[in-house]
């Protein structure tokens, strides 16, 4: 088939940054390793233990300036960067780094909507999905889109975990149902990826730029946008990897 896997990201905090790495140890049943793994409640929110739907959370769709967040995680320390803020190093374990991040990010959040009120976790990855799930996108499809648009699209504002090349256009709608092998790794494809207005953002600038939902509309008749996978074999992937259909 010729497939191979392009690009990982990770995302430390859920809708807060993203972080390009060279190869990861995926775990059977788990998301990729540290992502997702805090996210921000609102002031709002209305949690219970254990997993909680996005809406309970800050996130892109409604403070497009979030989608300008870079994160790095050297195993202790998380480093922030935005375009218009100072970089922040902090702990997020400690009420001193959770209460450093929270003032970090307040600039960024309009002061009539719900704000950032604390940092929380879950013991799982804080997916989108109520199963730890795995985001697989396709570069010929974010190019055919970008196409249509008149615009290079970037990666980033999808919050992509893993990128496959070599692949046609809108060919990973067909994996529904399919499982993959990924370097070492074996990944059942679920469901497709509905997509919200964080996809609007330019990650550069935080600014809504192009409306990728009225595009997808016209593209497939639906705002889906790549699917969601879960791990089924624990192993090892990097970058480059050959990607294949199971038997």
């Amino acid at each position: 088939m010729g497939w191979r896997l392009a690009h990982i990201f990770r995302h430390p905090i859920k809708a807060h940054g993203r972080e390009g790495l060279d190869a990861v140890d995926l775990t059977e049943g788990r998301c990729l390793p540290m992502d997702r793994h805090w996210a921000v409640a609102h002031d709002a929110a209305m949690l219970m233990p254990g997993w909680n739907p996005c809406t309970n959370f800050t996130r892109g769709a409604k403070t497009s300036a979030l989608q300008a967040i870079n994160a790095a995680w050297d195993g202790a320390r998380l480093t922030l960067t935005h375009p218009n803020l100072a970089p922040l190093s902090f702990d997020p374990e400690t009420p001193e780094g959770e209460a450093a991040f929270l003032a970090w990010v307040r600039p960024l959040h309009d002061s009539s909507r719900a704000g950032p009120a604390k940092l929380v976790k879950a013991g799982r990855g804080m997916t989108d999905t109520d199963f730890e799930s795995v985001s697989i996108l396709n570069l010929a499809s974010n190019a055919a889109l970008g196409a249509q648009i008149g615009a290079d699209l970037g990666l980033d504002r999808w919050r992509a975990n893993l990128w496959l090349d070599g692949m046609d256009a809108w060919a990973e709608c067909d994996l529904i149902g399919r499982e993959l092998t990924i370097g070492a790794a074996r990944l059942r494809v679920v469901e497709p990826i509905g997509r919200c207005r964080a996809t609007m953002v330019d990650c550069a600038t935080g600014q809504i730029d192009h409306d990728t939902l009225k595009a997808l509309r016209t593209a497939r008749g639906d705002t889906n946008f790549g699917v969601y996978a879960t791990v089924i074999q624990s192993g090892p992937i990097r970058a480059g990897d050959s990607v294949e259909i199971a038997a």
